[in-house]
């Protein structure tokens, strides 16, 4: 096991880490940027670095200032959390150069999943399906025109580099296609540094089903059922629940395969997770793969009772997965909310400011990950979300209606600042969602 992590992130993310590290006798550094010198990372781990000032660039995107701090904390390992850094498969060459454990997959198996031509590529070799479409980049709108006329209508444009919602363009029409293809070509280029692009066949009704998968340097790899991210707003996922109101035991069973199947095809190692799209007539489809640990792993640990974290720094340090297939169980349903500093009246525009009231709810089966106290600014430099609601129940009716006394019980306000909180709450008694029958389009055809 590793002597030191160093955590190269911020908010509940570092702190969910910190706290992992802790219960497996693991010391922890926080690195910070002038923003969070005050943070409860900060104040939790063993350990601070200042990184730099608070653009990203400059600190927690600034990979000479991180691998500087672990090398001065004398850290074995760093931990990248999600978004910035985690799946950079430059940074974790660094990282190695400088003889510290990345606690994440290869390298070469990031880049490899990361490029969404290349995982296309691997998962139809491994079987996965796929839905319509290129799997080799399209470098002209010729080749992307006749490419949607063949498949058609109506198509996606999606950057091969893309991550995060970004990089997505859905066409409808042959007249819109010039446009969305050169837009989401430079979008790419500016937001990940490749213009390349795929097209493939867009599913207007589709759930976003997601599974996640461990996998060890051993041969050891299991799955861990599946997670319904449906209630989405521009590819964003805003609601995150467990198992999915869609999946059965024996589609649970195969799209978990499938999943294992395509992990080993990459030679994956660590946490992960295999996104699909399922469409009406229970089939699915091979999206994407993340390379690292989600926002929403919270709801897999819920009702699994397996420490998503704890298991990828083991297989990080060279131990076998603690649990095999067999023990897995899915028992009861869990849901997660993103209570994010955002205003839903103005298209979910960021809206930071100070919390002058933060109160978390409680109670049995209720989590809140986050790393805010009554008092703290919410910088603008970040990403906006707060905290994390997390609730289990023995089935979905229960789940929800507790999710819904947490919500109530949630008090969250300020000068300036809006929150998610009270959309989440309408959604929770949306009858639409009540009844578990929500796709990707839930907000567009739903006004919560």
């Amino acid at each position: 096991m590793f002597e030191k992590v160093l955590i190269a992130n911020r908010g509940e993310i570092a702190v969910r880490v910190v706290r992992a590290c802790r219960e497996l006798g693991v010391r922890t550094v926080a690195v910070y940027s002038d923003a969070d010198a005050d943070s409860l990372p900060v104040r939790l781990a063993d350990e601070a670095v200042r990184i730099g000032p608070s653009r990203p660039a400059a600190s927690y995107l600034h990979i000479p200032n991180i691998i500087g701090a672990a090398l001065k904390a004398g850290a074995d390992a760093i931990h990248p959390g999600y978004g910035f850094l985690s799946e950079d498969p430059y940074f974790a060459e660094i990282c190695a150069d400088h003889d510290i454990t990345f606690i994440g997959p290869p390298p070469e198996v990031m880049e490899s999943v990361g490029d969404k031509s290349v995982a296309r590529r691997l998962m139809e070799g491994a079987g996965l399906p796929l839905l319509p479409g290129t799997v080799e980049p399209v470098h002209t709108f010729e080749q992307a025109r006749a490419i949607a006329d063949e498949i058609g209508y109506p198509v996606v444009i999606k950057a091969t580099a893309g991550g995060g919602g970004r990089g997505i363009t859905v066409v409808h029409r042959s007249d819109e296609l010039r446009h969305a293809y050169q837009s989401t070509r430079a979008t790419a280029q500016a937001v990940f540094g490749n213009r390349d692009v795929y097209v493939e066949r867009y599913l207007e009704r589709a759930r976003h089903v997601e599974v996640q998968i461990l996998c060890d340097a051993h041969g050891g790899a299991v799955h861990l059922g599946e997670r319904d991210c449906s209630v989405q707003r521009r590819h964003q996922k805003l609601i995150e629940e467990s198992p999915s109101p869609a999946v059965d035991g024996r589609l649970r069973a195969e799209i978990g395969e499938s999943a294992l199947a395509g992990a080993r095809a990459a030679g994956y190692r660590g946490a992960g997770t295999m996104e699909f799209l399922l469409d009406d007539d229970g089939r699915f489809w091979f999206m994407e793969m993340n390379a690292r640990i989600q926002v929403e792993h919270p709801v897999t640990e819920l009702v699994t009772g397996i420490d998503l974290i704890a298991e990828q720094i083991r297989v990080a340090a060279g131990s076998p997965l603690s649990i095999k297939q067999e023990d897995v169980v899915v028992a009861g349903h869990a849901v997660e909310c993103r209570i994010n500093a955002e205003d839903p009246a103005r298209d979910f525009a960021p809206a930071p400011g100070r919390l002058e009231v933060f109160q978390l709810p409680g109670g049995p089966w209720t989590r809140v990950d986050t790393y805010c106290r009554s008092g703290d600014v919410i910088p603008p430099f970040y990403d906006s979300m707060i905290a994390k609601l997390i609730v289990w129940g023995p089935d979905r009716r229960a789940a929800l209606d507790r999710l819904a006394r947490a919500l109530d019980e949630f008090e969250v306000s300020g000068p300036g600042l809006h929150t998610t909180k009270d959309f989440h709450r309408r959604v929770v008694e949306h009858p639409t969602f009540r009844s578990g029958d929500v796709r990707t389009d839930f907000l567009i055809h739903n006004t919560p």
